[in-house]
């Protein structure tokens, strides 16, 4: 795409050595929120797998424990390194408004792009590309979600994202956190619903 013509990223070190160097939000940078969504994704996996205390603060709707969705995920070495490096184009993409507020326009896309443009895992760039979907999916989206390999794996990413951002809003009493948290518990309630009809019809 346009936006990453001109970039230049020799290899994987040097795209860490940038997200280190980039923030995510103050005091937080780019490769340290990646590397917090992955823990929080395992906190929750261990927990619902193997019955683990949780060690982080979270909410947990309902359909978290759902085997349809935990069934479907993909391998477990492909999502740590998806959530690692799943913002990693927002060195390259970040632009600052007239009134000083950092944004990252299109930045899921730019980091899908830089991956393959190293010669990285092409699953693991799909999932960055689509990273963003489940927070912004309406629901005349859910079937085309759904329909793809990756929606488990979407999903419960999305809700360790907004669990690993809480601070940033406020904590989980906030009111931003409490938005993004009804956005994905009632997306989430319907993707299990689709998939379990799935289930049905495959049997």
């Amino acid at each position: 795409m346009e936006l990453i013509k001109n970039i230049s990223v020799r290899d994987l070190t040097h795209l860490k050595e940038c997200m280190h160097s980039c923030e995510q939000t103050k005091g937080l940078t780019v490769l340290e929120h990646g590397e917090q969504v992955s823990d929080y994704f395992l906190d929750l996996y261990e927990h619902v797998i193997s019955g683990k205390s949780l060690k982080h603060e979270w909410r947990l709707p309902k359909w978290v424990f759902d085997s349809a969705l935990w069934s479907r995920l993909m391998p477990l070495d492909i999502i740590t390194e998806y959530h690692w490096f799943h913002d990693c184009g927002k060195p390259f993409c970040r632009v600052t408004d007239a009134e000083g507020k950092v944004h990252f326009p299109d930045h899921a896309a730019v980091s899908a792009d830089i991956w393959l443009r190293l010669g990285l895992n092409e699953k693991v760039a799909k999932l960055m590309r689509h990273d963003m979907d489940i927070h912004l999916l309406k629901a005349n989206g859910l079937d085309d979600f759904v329909s793809m390999p990756e929606a488990a794996t979407l999903l419960l990413t999305g809700l360790s994202e907004i669990h690993a951002n809480a601070s940033m809003f406020g904590g989980t009493e906030s009111v931003s956190f409490k938005m993004k948290y009804k956005q994905i518990e009632r997306r989430g309630k319907a993707i299990v619903s689709l998939l379990n009809k799935g289930d049905c019809h495959e049997q």
